[in-house]
């Protein structure tokens, strides 16, 4: 595997992060923002990712490895959150606000899992830097 095929592979990865940490910064943004009707309000949004294999590694017998592809950013299935404040000027007839089914604390966690993935692709992509320079130093002499 070439120094190119792991830094792609890295990249690959730190593009799906980034996604991924913004659609939790999406989601948290929006946790509190109410709405009269289902159809109105916020839906949580999670990013799909894919690996993506290279055909010609498999048939070549290199072993490239595979990259992350986002396939989508779709929106949560979970029910919505219903409040009965008939004071809110948001309060449908019947007096309910309908509010995201945004859950913090896994946003957070999701937060966390993707910075951490983040930071280290960041840490491969600087070790594969000091191998290419300890390489050049050897031709020195």
């Amino acid at each position: 595997m070439s120094f190119r095929d792991i830094a792609a592979i890295a990249g690959s990865a730190m593009t799906a992060q980034t996604v991924r940490l913004n659609t939790v910064a999406s989601n948290l943004a929006n946790a509190q923002s109410a709405a009269s009707t289902a159809d109105a309000t916020y839906h949580a949004r999670k990013p799909v990712f894919a690996s993506v294999f290279d055909q010609q590694a498999f048939s070549d017998d290199i072993g490239r490895g595979a990259r992350v592809r986002v396939l989508d950013v779709v929106q949560s299935t979970e029910p919505l959150r219903k409040a009965y404040e008939p004071d809110n000027p948001l309060a449908n007839a019947d007096g309910e606000v309908f509010y995201p089914n945004v859950n913090s604390v896994a946003e957070m966690t999701d937060m966390m899992s993707a910075s951490r993935a983040f930071e280290t692709n960041v840490e491969v992509l600087g070790r594969v830097k000091a191998m290419q320079n300890a390489i050049l130093k050897l031709g020195e002499g």
